[in-house]
């Protein structure tokens, strides 16, 4: 995915409240990776298995026909399989593979969208009806239609499908799991909003279009729960493709849509294979030497394991995810200076900063400070709220004036984390103070993730859930706390 410098979380993170950035594998080829698997608990979200009764063999050699018949040219030295892979169906190397190979090129004809299924010229005489938060309706609608077709042209694609009720999205865990487990990351927050947005999006346009074209969607597929299991499926394995960079500022996303053969290949962050777009034709192109018997290895773009655990059900080991974030909420800071003040007059002044922040659209309610390895992701936002929060009275009374007349001057302050030593007393102390209440968030301390971490037969006892979990946690508790040996000393 190209990522923008900055990742700041919107409303919580919810893929379904903003357009959510499904796989747009547009990054940069990254150095090789290191020899050995070393990836064993990194798997495609959704872990497939055949469908109507089919063997392995049965279902791969299906789908490879129906490639042949769409146009969908795979390379003779890959293979799809089950065997050599981290989980699920993959595709491995047959041969060795150079930098810049074309592994396979997808026709746009092949494509799964609603421009491609068998509904389309409805889809699209009724897309005002259609129109959503989320912007996924058409697709899903599409997805209804084509899998309770007997004859779907797209039959032998979905045979490499997952079962929908085997699904591990966190909005499939026990809400009481989904808090225990995930408390402080993030995770439940944004669960809990596509929840209600899923239901929503549901009752007041899936369900009445479906009901108006009966003729088209049996009883069987005008389910709640189905329509969630779908979500799901849009939200780990569809495609979103770029907008052209000129039109960044100007266009909606794209809508998502399904990519055969791209959506069989498993996630690292350190990938050797890229997603390709032109006019014609989706390109899967590798970025590395891929050796023989390899995995090839796609990104679903620069997730956080919390992006990750939440839109594909699974989380990079530490510490292999070098795109990991953890997030101070906004809110967190303004009561960390809050903790600060002395007295009524000093809050109502801090207060007044803060609504001068939300007015400069620095802050809010539910936005986060994103914290990386190496960088803040989020450095103007969190640079000019810890300035604000921390200058003298009559510096921000200058500052605000100023700012009211649009002459206000934005520093360039680096918050690479190797500089945060080198930030004024005051910044220090309120980001330390911040990062100390975000670690209160959690339901346990580090030494203790450290401990099952470090127990390997401990560890190889947790449930699935519980080791991706811990990854999670731990990898944003371990970036909380490098940010918090940075903070120690104030020098004057």
């Amino acid at each position: 995915m190209a990522a923008p410098a900055k990742r700041a979380r919107v409303s919580g993170g919810s893929p379904l409240t903003t357009p959510c950035p499904v796989r747009r594998v547009t990054r940069a080829p990254l150095s090789p990776p290191a020899p050995g698997r070393g990836h064993a608990t990194c798997f495609s979200p959704l872990a497939a298995w055949p469908r109507g009764g089919q063997s392995d063999g049965d279902a791969v050699a299906g789908f490879l026909r129906w490639c042949a018949g769409v146009g969908l040219e795979l390379s003779p030295k890959v293979a799809v399989s089950r065997q050599g892979t981290v989980a699920g169906y993959g595709m491995v190397a047959r041969e060795s593979v150079q930098p810049g190979e074309l592994l396979f090129a997808v026709p746009r004809s092949a494509l799964l969208s609603p421009h491609t299924c068998s509904i389309s010229g409805l889809l699209e005489r009724e897309r005002g009806a259609l129109q959503s938060l989320s912007g996924w309706v058409p697709l899903l609608l599409a997805l209804l239609h084509e899998l309770q077709a007997p004859a779907s042209p797209w039959s032998p694609y979905f045979a490499l499908w997952p079962e929908l009720g085997r699904l591990e999205h966190p909005m499939f865990w026990p809400e009481e799991e989904r808090r225990r487990l995930l408390q402080g990351t993030g995770v439940p927050e944004a669960v809990e909003k596509d929840l209600v947005n899923i239901t929503s999006e549901y009752h007041s346009i899936v369900l009445p279009f479906m009901e108006a074209h009966s003729d088209l969607f049996s009883p069987t597929v005008r389910s709640l729960e189905l329509y969630r299991q779908l979500v799901a499926l849009v939200m780990a394995y569809s495609f979103q493709e770029p907008l052209e960079e000129e039109d960044d500022d100007e266009k909606e996303p794209n809508s998502p849509l399904m990519v055969p053969a791209a959506d069989l290949l498993n996630h690292i962050a350190n990938h050797n294979a890229n997603l390709e777009y032109s006019a014609d034709y989706l390109r899967m192109v590798a970025t590395q030497p891929i050796p023989k018997g390899h995995e090839i290895f796609n990104t679903y773009g620069q997730m956080a394991n919390w992006q990750l655990i939440h839109m594909y059900g699974f989380a990079e080991p530490y510490p292999d995810n070098t795109d990991d974030t953890a997030d101070i909420q906004m809110v967190t800071v303004r009561d960390a200076a809050l903790q600060g003040t002395k007295d009524e007059a000093e809050k109502l002044l801090l207060c007044e900063r803060w609504d001068f922040l939300c007015k400069l659209e620095m802050v809010g309610e539910e936005g986060a400070f994103v914290i990386g390895h190496e960088e803040v992701l989020t450095e103007e936002e969190l640079a000019t709220t810890l300035k604000v929060l921390c200058m003298p009275a009559e510096e921000f009374r200058n500052y605000k004036e100023q700012a009211g007349q649009g002459e206000e001057e934005r520093e360039e302050v680096s918050l690479a984390i190797a500089n945060i030593p080198k930030l004024q007393a005051s910044w220090k102390r309120l980001l330390r103070d911040s990062v100390l209440l975000t670690l209160q968030t959690y339901a346990t301390d580090l030494k203790t993730e450290q401990d099952l971490l470090s127990n390997k037969e401990v560890y190889a006892k947790l449930s699935w859930r519980e080791q991706q979990a811990l990854q999670v946690r731990y990898g944003q508790k371990m970036i909380l706390h490098q940010v918090l040996e940075l903070t120690s000393s104030f020098p004057e």
